[in-house]
């Protein structure tokens, strides 16, 4: 079997769809059976393998870096020329098109993983009406896809609500070997020059106004010491704080594992993420989270954190405060148990090539035989 990935959203640079669409090469090489594609308009020439395609891109503002294929005639050429017995898109975008482009031609199972929540983007920059076009869009393209998927029930939910139908729940996953208590940078209050008794807030992501960081810091900045918050990123410019440090953006996860565990929480201020990987690689390495909505907050229950109302600094603060005020070791090996019984890879992945299998089956029970008639 021969599964193609295409997306804009696979970069070099990271966030959650790059981080799962490595795990599931990795996952894939290790297993021998499956061959995989990826192709991106994002990825740049040093990135670049036999498994790894780029396609042509161009750079527009508002999109985190990320590039827009220049047209839909050159994916879709090059996803002919690959000839995938299974096709993945991941963003409902120019990507989507140039599948279903492709498709007309090599007719293969379609899969959508809906990672990126469109309808909320377009309504939070434009308003109502460009939100109400942005579902009719997603209506049109998903309806002519075999399968979609959501990382959380609220994006399932939110699919149907846009006349979705049968987008079907397939969470993300962690490496609980690579995420783990046992990387844990013990000296990193020392090498931040914090205080030993220091308790260490950490936020691990793109610096963007989605991410609703200003109150965070400002929730840090009222509780005062002990308390410190590490910023871990890259992109917009934060407010200065003498109660935060800013460290550029990890690419590499077993570093970004040990800058996690030496930390004591996990606080998420946004609640629009689609599932909150970040969240999940913290839980892995034995951390809490506090976080406010969206995604995130389906991760957490009262065993391994909390989730408090968001766009308010009191809120987290008190949240915060709140944590720390429980047995936080207790929640962190929660927090590691939940992650790896639910989340590792070993168990999402098979998840996953089970739905494929599944929609191969009945591509091949549908196709006619020699003389005209259906399989089935």
């Amino acid at each position: 079997m021969h599964v193609l990935d295409i997306t804009m959203y696979y970069a070099a640079e990271g966030g959650g769809i790059s981080s799962y669409l490595n795990a599931k090469a990795n996952w894939l090489a290790r297993h021998g059976h499956v061959r995989h594609t990826i192709l991106s308009s994002s990825v740049k020439p040093c990135s670049l393998t036999p498994s790894v395609i780029a396609l042509p891109g161009i750079a527009l503002p508002g999109i985190n870096g990320y590039r827009l294929p220049r047209s839909l005639r050159a994916p879709a050429r090059i996803v002919q020329r690959c000839r995938p017995d299974l096709l993945e898109v991941g963003d409902a975008g120019p990507c989507a098109l140039a599948a279903l482009h492709a498709r007309r031609r090599l007719p293969v199972p379609l899969v959508g993983f809906y990672h990126s929540d469109l309808h909320a983007l377009v309504g939070q920059r434009f308003g109502p009406r460009a939100a109400a076009a942005a579902g009719a869009y997603l209506r049109h393209v998903y309806t002519q896809f075999d399968l979609v998927l959501a990382p959380s029930k609220l994006m399932v939910h939110r699919l149907n609500q846009l006349g979705v139908a049968g987008a079907v729940h397939q969470p993300l996953g962690v490496d609980t070997d690579i995420f783990s208590p046992a990387r844990r940078d013990a000296g990193l209050r020392r090498r931040l020059g914090l205080a030993d008794a220091t308790r260490l807030l950490v936020y691990a992501g793109r610096f963007t106004p989605q991410k609703k960081l200003g109150v965070l810091i400002e929730a840090v900045r009222r509780l005062g010491p002990p308390y410190h918050l590490l910023l871990i990123g890259g992109g917009g410019a934060l407010p200065a704080s003498p109660n935060s440090t800013i460290l550029p953006f990890e690419r590499d996860p077993a570093r970004l594992a040990r800058l996690l565990g030496g930390c004591d929480l996990l606080t998420h201020p946004g609640d629009g993420e689609t599932f909150g990987l970040i969240a999940l690689e913290a839980m892995a390495c034995g951390l809490p989270v506090l976080g406010t909505g969206g995604g995130v907050a389906e991760l957490i229950d009262a065993g391994t954190g909390l989730v408090v109302r968001p766009d308010s600094a009191a809120s987290l603060g008190e949240g915060v405060a709140a944590l720390f005020g429980t047995d936080m070791a207790r929640l962190g090996a929660n927090a590691r148990h939940k992650a790896c019984a639910q989340f590792d890879w070993n168990r999402i992945m098979p998840q996953l090539m089970e739905r494929y299998t599944a929609l191969l089956g009945a591509r091949r029970r549908a196709e006619p035989d020699p003389q005209g008639c259906l399989v089935d």
